[in-house]
């Protein structure tokens, strides 16, 4: 494990760089946004995941935001950006269109985490929310830690905390491309759902539909290529040990399978990555289906659909995900 500088925010706060390692993976993971900068599988010359040696892309308004990081205190969309708690109405400031999306502008993505513990294989990074910040209640604490084991998996534990009832629903927003290839249409996807949830004009969710006899049936691998526009999220059992999720072949042989215990699994394609002139860890800008997001996490709207799982948190209460990417090769690749 090592740390360094990465850089400073535009209104000056440090950013640190913290690299770990374990089995064939390498890891940077950045204390702004609890991003995963950058994500290496011994033997595959090209990184696994998208990212930025630049931190001002990260930032509100740069084209690498979301990118790697820890999105919350509540991940995907909130409608007409209003929810409703213990009676209390709660407005928040809208960022696309009407909707409420990853929180906004003062998400945890947005904020610079504590280096708690750390170690050559791990590291656990913390954040402080304090009461009404971005419009949600309560003083939260957030914890991310994410650790390395051989051969190839990436484990992530998140919790959150807070001392008045509150939603949560944090997410990882890497996007993962296992070719180095400017886009992923060439990578087989599987979704282990039988359920997901369409979407209306605005990206927000209906009610859960069979997956059965419609384009979102990714039981059974296929490519990307072909596949119709993907935002959504597909439903599963939640549990508390991770079970499979997802899996991502690329055309070169690696694979990432994916375990989590979360109840949804928000898979987006990416369609509207463009972050030229600035250039991703593989020196040049990436472009539309540059990665695929898989993102572990609670239902979208949550606040608004008490027939979803439940996002709200109570005083007393930790509430925790855990999710792993574990990476594999085939013969020869």
């Amino acid at each position: 494990m090592n740390v360094r500088l990465f850089g400073m925010t535009r209104d000056g706060r440090e950013v640190q760089a913290v690299r770990l390692s374990a089995g064939e993976l390498t890891a940077t993971l950045l204390t702004f946004g609890a991003t995963l900068q950058d994500l290496r599988l011994a033997g595959t010359p090209w990184p696994l995941t998208l990212g930025s040696d630049k931190l001002a892309a990260y930032e509100v308004g740069g084209p690498c935001r979301w990118m790697g990081s820890i999105v919350g205190p509540v991940a995907n969309r909130i409608a007409d950006s209003r929810a409703e708690l213990g009676g209390e109405a709660l407005v928040f400031h809208a960022n696309e269109g009407p909707t409420l999306l990853h929180s906004g502008d003062s998400g945890t993505d947005q904020q610079v985490w504590t280096i708690d513990e750390a170690s050559r294989d791990a590291c656990t990074l913390s954040l402080a929310l304090p009461h009404g910040l971005g419009g949600f209640p309560g003083q939260r604490r957030f914890t991310a830690r994410f650790a390395l084991t051989g051969p190839a998996t990436l484990h992530l534990t998140l919790t959150a905390a807070t001392d008045r009832p509150t939603f949560v629903n944090l997410a990882n927003h890497s996007y993962w491309t296992l070719d180095g290839t400017p886009d992923v249409s060439a990578h087989q996807l599987s979704v282990a759902a039988g359920h997901y949830l369409p979407t209306d004009a605005l990206g927000l969710p209906e009610n859960p539909t069979p997956v059965t006899g419609t384009p979102f049936d990714w039981r059974t691998p296929r490519p990307l290529g072909p596949a119709p526009g993907l935002d959504h999220c597909f439903c599963r059992e939640p549990d508390v040990t991770p079970t499979h999720a997802a899996s991502l072949t690329g055309a070169k042989g690696v694979r990432l399978d994916l375990a989590t215990t979360a109840p949804g699994l928000q898979v987006y394609d990416g369609r509207g990555i463009g972050t030229a002139p600035v250039i991703g860890l593989t020196g040049a800008p990436y472009g539309p289906h540059a990665g695929l997001a898989l993102e572990p996490q609670l239902w979208p709207n949550a606040p608004n659909r008490p027939d979803f799982p439940s996002v709200t948190v109570q005083p007393g209460e930790i509430r925790r995900q855990v999710s792993l990417w574990s990476f594999s090769r085939a013969d020869g690749a």
